[in-house]
């Protein structure tokens, strides 16, 4: 459990987490001071060998002032968490002081 992928483009941050055995009640993400969490927590199956509760978490960095954290979206279907944190465009981003050329 927790193979995941990250692929990053010019409008959004987009992961891909395996998590086969949890739904979405069982999975929670928040971020906190620009750390994504991701958090999973689930009985294991009767077959497997260690009996018991089984728990993945991960923390991702997220860059400051690039992200909008606040249009974050999380979806999780059949064992696959993907979430795509939204990039600030290049015009709207507060860390970028445009110069004007006289």
């Amino acid at each position: 459990m927790g193979d995941f992928d990250v692929k990053e483009d010019e409008n959004a941050v987009r992961l891909r987490i395996d998590m086969p055995g949890l739904g979405n009640e069982q999975v929670k993400v928040w971020v906190e001071q620009n750390t994504l969490v991701i958090r999973g927590e689930g009985e294991k199956e009767a077959d497997e060998e260690d009996d018991g509760e089984m728990t993945y978490t991960s923390k991702i960095d997220l860059p400051p002032k690039v992200c909008e954290l606040d249009q974050m979206k999380a979806e999780m279907k059949k064992g696959v968490l993907r979430v795509i944190v939204p990039k600030v465009k290049g015009e709207e981003r507060s860390d970028v002081l445009h110069v004007k050329v006289e």
